[in-house]
Parts: structure tokens; C-alpha cells; sequence
């Protein structure tokens, strides 16, 4: 297995909807440990398959509660998600230094597979349902520059047209 390194925007892939995962084999596997340790080298608290040059439907995050262990998200899908559209701050490892206000619905139940194949499903009304959102939106190809506030993309423009710009260097 070759050592994935972070994909960043402009990169396309972070733009192509993710494909359904038709079985846990050991490709499924690889990917996932290299997600985990992408997360945790660059700190973040979740990370979908797009962003490590996965096109499959997987994304990970942090452990929650007393839980430390990270959780894999396999073929996830909303079975609900709802409240009032609430405005918080988000940023994405794949748009290094930007940051804005993305507004989200803050109840999301989901269920998912795991690693081992077992279907769970999860309940969240803070972080978590957040990052499920972000996560979900990269497996659609949507980056947090879609949902930002008007204000926010014009404060982030000089910073994303660097990156583009290094992008199109590469």
C-alpha cells in the first residue's frame, strides 16, 4: 500500500460524487487506515474518502463521548436530519487556512456500516451531526465554499485563488 497524501482543492476528485462500497475487502480496508491516519496527522476531526483519493462513500471521525476509538462511516446515509439552520464556523482539511460560517441543521440521526460489516446507526444534536454533514456533502462533491455565508467567501477569496493558483502548478 502506497502512502496517500491529503487531497486539496482545486484537485477535481474533491468535486465527483462518491461511488456506494460494494464490498469490505481489503482495498476497503487500506483506504480506511490510510483516512485515519490522514485524520490524525493533519488533526482533523473527520475525514471522507475523496479526501485521501478515495471515490467510494467512507468517511471517519474522531471517537465521541468516552469513546477514543475513531468511527468508520461505510455507505452512510441521513435516516433524518432536522432543527433550525444554525451558523457556525467550519473549515475543511482539503482548504487549508479558510475558514467561514456554514449554517446546518443541528439533529441528524445516521446510520452506516462498519469496518466489520455491521449496520449501526448514531444520534447526534451538536459536533458530531456537523461533521456528519461536512462529511456527507464531500462524499456529494459540495466543499464547505459551496454553503459559506456571501461575507465569509469574499473574506476567503484572496486565500482560495492561492490555492487554486498552486493547484493548477501541480
Amino acid at each position: 500500500m502506497i502512502p496517500r497524501s491529503l487531497i486539496v482543492h482545486p484537485n477535481p476528485i474533491l468535486r465527483v460524487k462518491a461511488v456506494p462500497v460494494g464490498a469490505i475487502d481489503q482495498a476497503v480496508r487500506d483506504l480506511v487506515t490510510e483516512m485515519l491516519r490522514l485524520m490524525d496527522e493533519h488533526s482533523g476531526y473527520g475525514l471522507a474518502a475523496p479526501q485521501a483519493g478515495g471515490g467510494v462513500r467512507i468517511f471517519v471521525t474522531q471517537g465521541v463521548g468516552d469513546e477514543d476509538d475513531p468511527i468508520v462511516y461505510i455507505n452512510p446515509q441521513f435516516v433524518s436530519i432536522g432543527g433550525a439552520l444554525a451558523g457556525e464556523e467550519e473549515g475543511c482539511l482539503s482548504l487549508p487556512g479558510i475558514r467561514g460560517v456554514v449554517r446546518r441543521q443541528p439533529d441528524a440521526v445516521i446510520e452506516a456500516m462498519s469496518l466489520d460489516g455491521a449496520v449501526f446507526r448514531m444520534t447526534d444534536n451538536e459536533l458530531l451531526a456537523r461533521c456528519w454533514q461536512h462529511e456527507m456533502d464531500h462524499l456529494d462533491g459540495v466543499l464547505i465554499i459551496d454553503r459559506m455565508t456571501p461575507i465569509d467567501r469574499l473574506v476567503n477569496r484572496r486565500r482560495l485563488r492561492a490555492l487554486e493558483a498552486a493547484g493548477e502548478e501541480d
